[in-house]
């Protein structure tokens, strides 16, 4: 026993049917019904014959024959229970936007799409090649996920066709007339801003600074890197130590508006200093720069001072480790040395 039908979403005819108690479900890919009931009576003999090589990729398979949505469903659910919530994240974010394109090219079953889809999504995408390449990367470890499963036999990411990738200078290295404008119009974001030039330290990090990391009196800040796993105790200079002030019996984070356990949200949260200094730059007439531009700087203006590269990896926490929370010290008087001679952006009448 079978019918045809119309989905409300689909312009083809879908046919259905019964095998060992379980409904199956496939597109017959046209629109016109005369056409869908020739192909419902073709189908419907081969089944008699025990003939099911009509399902295509999809077999016997009732995941592959449903919409591509309820694929997609089932393939979040699986990943929630296996991998970190950033990478859910991002994933629910690809697949969010590939569902909206394979629904506009009318596809509704996983067994139905193909290498010309894919390329079309490429396309499709507003976005730099790097992030189309991370979209494929993403799709395509679903549809690994979906040979496992038996629901196709091939990856229609495996011969998709990425753009030439330009690589592009993004975290640029800050001039003098950067700095003072940044630090001339930062406003709120100054000591988050100042924390990211006289450290070093990656964005996130500096985000996640509470007070009880800091001694004053020992001119020290001690802080763990998540990149490395490790936990760093590097010395501050004079110009920072200035401008954090008197911290005494505060508590918490310094920068509470970012500060967030949640890798995901504190990405999301990093957008806003970020964007704030995107737009000094842009009003001073500047090329855009990242946050990442103060570690870049730093790194810069130590080595032009003379500062080994050897210390420099130290102060910059380039180290790998295997082992977690391993403390590294520099050697706090060259280190401090070569810290306390930085230009201070951070003085108005600095000039």
């Amino acid at each position: 026993m079978s019918r045809i039908y119309k989905r409300a979403k689909s312009p083809y005819f879908q046919y259905e049917f019964y095998k060992d108690g379980r409904k199956k479900r496939l597109s017959t890919r046209v629109a016109k019904r005369n056409l869908a009931k020739q192909i419902q009576d073709d189908w419907d003999l081969r089944r008699a014959k025990g003939d099911f090589s009509f399902m295509g990729n999809s077999r016997n398979s009732l995941i592959a024959s449903s919409q591509i949505s309820e694929y997609i469903e089932h393939y979040k659910g699986f990943i929630e229970s296996r991998k970190s919530e950033n990478t859910v994240a991002i994933a629910k974010g690809v697949l969010k936007q590939f569902q909206v394109f394979i629904s506009e090219e009318g596809v509704y079953s996983i067994d139905q799409i193909g290498m010309e889809h894919m390329n079309g999504y490429i396309d499709w995408l507003d976005v730099s090649p790097k992030t189309k390449k991370n979209h494929l990367g993403v799709l395509s470890i679903m549809f690994k996920q979906a040979i496992r499963e038996k629901c196709i036999f091939q990856n229609p990411c495996d011969d998709a066709t990425l753009p030439t990738i330009t690589h592009k200078e993004r975290h640029r290295l800050l001039t003098t007339k950067d700095l003072k404008a940044i630090f001339k119009n930062c406003e709120k974001w100054r000591l988050y801003y100042a924390i990211l030039l006289y450290t070093g330290l990656r964005a996130g990090d500096v985000a996640m600074i509470r007070y009880e990391n800091i001694d004053v009196k020992g001119g020290k800040i001690t802080q763990l890197v998540r990149k490395s796993r490790r936990v760093y105790e590097l010395p501050l200079s004079n110009v920072l130590l200035q401008e954090i002030g008197n911290i005494k019996g505060k508590r918490g984070p310094i920068f509470p508006t970012l500060y967030n356990d949640n890798e995901s949200k504190l990405n999301d949260r990093l957008a806003n200093p970020r964007k704030f200094l995107q737009q000094i730059l842009s009003k001073a007439k500047r090329t855009k720069a990242t946050l990442h531009s103060f570690r870049v700087t730093y790194n810069n203006m130590l080595r032009d001072q003379g500062m080994s590269i050897e210390d420099r990896q130290i102060l910059l926490a380039h180290t790998s480790s295997e082992t977690t929370k391993i403390y590294t010290h520099p050697n706090p008087e060259l280190a401090a040395k070569y810290l306390n001679n930085m230009p201070d952006y951070l003085n108005k009448k600095a000039k």
